[in-house]
């Protein structure tokens, strides 16, 4: 694959499971690619272009799923923080709705929040709109080397997203059976890849693991919620298999 949106091809979309939420809720590869393609609707809506930039809670979950698969869809580039994305100015700024209540975009910045109807009046409901959203995939024109993800620590393009990808898949020897668990947030690029990204490329499952709990495994049981983790060298993680993703990045990227 060279692009993040050819994970939202048509013919990819099957009944095998894609996503596991952290309270253990299971979304088929079906689910996701045409949720993510109203998703990206959604974002057209509210003005988002190629070259543009979103802002999204970094949490990994659906919805934060979907909006990074949307925007990336339409060529535009994901910034795993909505604080930042405020400041930064960025199109659209997507946060749950007890967070977004507290931020305050100028103009041109569209606030959007999920997990519940918003505060505000002049905020999108999320998931309102998503579910009353056309599920057929917008045009867009999205080249290898357009930015896919905004820093810190750095910006990532499709290109290099992608090749990190193809690394997670050779080296955890991920296929359609394999469940890889993310631990790390979104806002850590090299974990979106291998954790995310890479197991959907191969028609596999990506879960999430649970913020609460006090094991740094994340599961709060202590129990393996699948075949590999992607988890940094130095935390503990139930699964039999881990993926380290800092070791994923050639230098030269």
């Amino acid at each position: 694959m060279e692009l993040v949106g050819d994970l939202l091809a048509r013919d990819r979309r099957t009944r095998e499971t894609a996503l596991v939420t952290s309270d253990g809720r299971e979304r088929t590869h079906h689910d996701l690619i045409t949720n993510g393609y109203k998703a990206a609707n959604v974002f057209r809506y509210l003005g988002v272009r190629a070259g543009a930039t979103v802002a999204v809670d970094p949490t990994p979950g659906f919805h934060t799923t979907l909006a990074f698969l949307g925007a990336a869809a339409v060529g535009a580039s994901v910034r795993f923080d909505p604080t930042a994305g405020i400041d930064a100015g960025d199109r659209v700024v997507l946060a749950p709705a007890a967070a977004a209540a507290e931020l305050d975009p100028a103009p041109g910045t569209n606030l959007a929040a999920f997990g519940g109807p918003p505060e505000r009046p002049d905020t999108t409901h999320w998931e309102q709109e998503l579910w009353s959203e056309n599920p057929g995939m917008p045009p867009s024109d999205v080249d290898p080397a357009d930015t896919v993800i905004v820093g810190p620590p750095r910006e990532s393009t499709h290109r290099e997203l992608c090749s990190i990808v193809g690394t997670a898949v050779e080296e955890g020897e991920l296929d359609a059976e394999t469940r890889v668990v993310l631990r790390p947030p979104f806002s850590d690029p090299p974990a979106v890849a291998a954790g995310l990204v890479a197991p959907l490329s191969v028609g596999g499952t990506a879960v999430f693991a649970s913020s609460s709990g006090g094991d740094e495994g994340g599961n709060g049981t202590g129990e393996s919620r699948g075949d590999v983790a992607v988890v940094s060298a130095d935390a503990a993680a139930p699964e039999p298999e881990r993926i380290d993703p800092t070791t994923l990045v050639s230098p030269a990227e």
